[in-house]
């Protein structure tokens, strides 16, 4: 009896394959050819994309949603070879779909916040934006991740639904950026002698914005010293650098005129 169970089964296996033996090797070979395809086409896509001079944020965006689109029509025409009809298929690829949306709820929302951002441009690939306490360079924004560059060289990645839903802080989408130096003196120091000395100082700077006005203000009188507040304008690429390097040349101005930044002071009496 177990030798014609063996048998038997070899039968219907043999059977099976040669009902369905085509197909397989039909699907086979459409798999291959889909594969090569898709390479082509995606390497026609990334050329028109660079001829059109699309944003590189909207590049990398439509590049990931091609080659997810085209893998999914490749599996559409496989599963059709083998002999699932289409309705069957689209009932099967709609009930994946609803649990896998159930599973993925989060990414689903990384896609929608991918969308929102490509939409509404709040940033694009080389901004400069502070998100989330992270202040970086935009590296890539991905079909479901906006991928950015800190200043100390880290990478970090941080899913889309979150960014689109932050208060997001682009620091180079305004060609210019206001620097302001927050400067202290003592009460006995002459304001506007000082105030020319900060401008002839901050004056100096070779990539200051010459259209826009450099200027020094009481910002507040203490208890022990006043605030003074200078301010100027750079493109915003160069705002850091440029930041230090007038809080130097203040610095430097000062000291050649002898004009010496206030410590506090505690006088003691004694009493006799």
């Amino acid at each position: 009896m177990d030798k014609d169970f063996w048998v038997k089964l070899k039968s219907q296996l043999l059977e099976f394959l040669i009902e369905i033996g085509p197909e397989l090797i039909y699907s086979l070979v459409t798999f291959i050819l889909g594969i090569f395809f898709i390479k082509i086409i995606m390497r026609l896509l990334k050329g028109a994309l660079k001829k059109s001079k699309t944003e590189l944020s909207l590049k990398t965006f439509v590049e990931s949603l091609s080659i997810f689109l085209l893998y999914g029509f490749l599996f559409f025409i496989i599963g059709s070879i083998l002999g699932i009809k289409t309705t069957s298929f689209i009932a099967v690829f709609g009930a994946a779909g609803i649990a896998i949306g159930l599973a993925l709820q989060g990414s689903l929302s990384n896609f929608a916040g991918g969308v929102l951002i490509l939409v509404f441009k709040p940033f694009k690939v080389g901004d400069l934006i502070h998100v989330n306490n992270n202040l970086g360079f935009v590296e890539k924004i991905d079909i479901l991740y906006t991928r950015i560059k800190t200043f100390d060289g880290r990478i970090i990645t941080m899913p889309n639904g979150n960014v689109s839903n932050s208060d997001v802080d682009n620091r180079t989408m305004e060609k210019y950026r206001r620097i302001d130096l927050n400067l202290k003196f003592s009460f006995d120091t002459d304001i506007d002698e000082v105030r020319q000395m900060i401008v002839n100082g901050m004056n100096r700077h070779p990539k200051l914005a010459k259209h826009l006005p450099v200027d020094v203000w009481l910002d507040e009188i203490g208890e022990y010293q006043m605030k003074l507040k200078a301010r100027c304008w750079v493109e915003s690429v160069e705002y850091w650098p440029a930041y230090w390097e007038q809080l130097e040349a203040v610095k430097k101005e000062l000291d050649r005129e002898g004009i010496k930044i206030p410590i506090p002071k505690h006088a003691i009496y004694k009493e006799e």
